[in-house]
């Protein structure tokens, strides 16, 4: 069985291109960058709060441009990151439609960049103290990049299970398999409370990233 996947690795090796080495820091850095970068804002920006606004009412306000420029790089990173497993991957399973799902969920974050949150829950200063009852059509917009986005970064995770499973990374495909029902139910309970919606958000960029280096960083060589 293991010379069966030595061969079959040897044989995907084959047809990887060559990735240049700051695709896969990039792919690999995206998921920390955005959470950071939000959690610094969120606990210096006035009226703030973690269990009433979501980190995408960050863009609003006269900082909001800060937010925005992370929603912009959070993207370019997440498709870099993209190709880079693209490039990595090959003709191996899931070495097509991953890195295209990947690439629909950094689209979604450039799209969340340019049509802004709606205002509400009290932020920014000025703002209603109920969430709002209707959406405006860049706020619409705005939530709809983000339920595509990550629906495409759930699939994306199935698709890479099959990825590992094919070569005995049981505990990894089993993860990767899990983790998308903790994402969906992260946002179902976003009617309860933001912080479901932001945990679940969170779980998927971090095993984003925990993917990313395990396909993207070399293993090291053993010694002799």
């Amino acid at each position: 069985m293991s010379q069966t996947l030595d061969h079959q690795a040897a044989n995907d090796a084959s047809l990887v291109r060559p990735v240049p080495r700051i695709l896969p820091a990039a792919g690999i850095a995206a998921g920390p960058l955005f959470l950071a970068a939000g959690l610094a804002q969120g606990l210096t920006r006035d009226r703030f709060d973690f269990t009433h606004n979501a980190l995408s009412q960050l863009s609003l306000g006269s900082l909001g441009w800060i937010q925005v420029t992370v929603f912009l790089l959070t993207g370019l990173l997440v498709i870099s990151g993209a190709i880079a497993i693209r490039r990595t991957l090959g003709d191996a399973p899931g070495g097509t439609w991953a890195p295209r799902l990947l690439g629909v969920f950094g689209a979604s974050f450039l799209l969340a960049g340019v049509f802004r949150a709606d205002p509400g829950a009290g932020f920014p200063a000025g703002a209603p103290e109920d969430r709002g009852a209707s959406l405006s059509a860049h706020g619409t917009v705005h939530m709809l990049s983000g339920t595509v986005g990550y629906l495409a970064l759930c699939a994306a995770f199935l698709v890479l299970a099959r990825h590992f499973a094919t070569r005995g990374q049981r505990g990894w495909a089993l993860a990767c398999r899990v983790v998308p029902v903790g994402v969906l139910a992260g946002f179902a309970g976003s009617s309860l409370t933001v912080l479901a919606f932001t945990a679940g958000a969170g779980l998927g960029l971090l095993w984003l990233t925990a993917v990313s280096a395990r396909l993207l960083v070399p293993a090291p060589s053993p010694q002799r």
